[in-house]
């Protein structure tokens, strides 16, 4: 009972500390807040369950969304985004997932795992092409790391890109990518270099649709079907040399 009440405690400290920091956002935030929760209620809330059930991409919401600048929080301004911070980031994650969970899973893979990598590493003639024009809920991205027999371990993708002139040629699967359907590009990790075993591992950035490349079926994702998630199946789909992102 003693260690019980101390927990309680601890737990009661911890949740009055939550709330005085929540009491103390920034009238940005706040104003960020009311706006997501606004939207989230009168525009993806009485939608939410058909988008589940039918498998319905929430379009018009998101690019919605966009026009509020919800599709690049933490993007800086100069490169077409919202220029916030992450707070601001998980706020709007908070709020927008509150009305409908799809929504906010096909917001928060365009947000952090699309436009993140290229904010930091793309040329900038990579950003005209890939970063600015996803930054407005028209189009969306997807990022490709998982395969079916590694997960999530960056280190072994069996997936090659192999460079041969000005082109590599991509083959292999990824698996489990979010807005694998309804993107327009994706960021493909391969392995460009053997030798150097993980070292060896680059980053593309792929066009979508380009030949080659074949979309599996939809999987099916309790609360979230509005956003498709799906195997990638490249077979020697030819990247320009110039979609490396970053260095090999």
């Amino acid at each position: 009972m003693p260690m019980f009440r101390s927990s309680l405690l601890k737990l009661t400290s911890f949740t009055k500390r939550n709330i005085a920091s929540l009491a103390s956002l920034s009238e940005t935030h706040q104003m960020l807040q009311k706006t997501c929760r606004d939207f989230a209620e009168n525009e993806l809330k009485p939608h939410a369950a058909r988008f589940d059930r039918e498998h319905v991409y929430p379009q018009e919401q998101i690019k919605k969304m966009g026009e509020l600048g919800l599709m690049a929080i933490a993007i800086p301004e100069k490169d077409g985004g919202t220029g916030l911070d992450y707070l601001a980031y998980s706020i709007a994650m908070e709020e927008i997932s509150r009305g409908c969970a799809s929504a906010g899973v096909i917001m928060s893979v365009n947000n952090s795992l699309y436009l993140g990598p290229l904010e930091k590493w793309a040329t900038t003639e990579q950003k005209e092409k890939y970063l600015r024009p996803y930054t407005t809920g028209q189009k969306v991205g997807c990022f490709a790391l998982s395969e079916p027999g590694n997960g999530s371990d960056a280190g072994a993708a069996s997936t090659t890109a192999k460079l041969d002139g000005n082109y590599f040629s991509l083959s292999g699967t990824k698996a489990w990518i979010t807005n694998g359907y309804e993107s327009e590009a994706a960021i493909v990790f391969a392995t460009t270099d053997k030798n150097l075993k993980h070292k060896g591992i680059s980053a593309v950035i792929v066009p979508k649709p380009i030949k080659g490349l074949e979309l599996g079926k939809k999987e099916e994702k309790l609360g979230i079907r509005g956003s498709s998630t799906c195997l990638l199946m490249f077979d020697e789909c030819q990247i320009p040399r110039e979609n490396l992102l970053g260095h090999p």
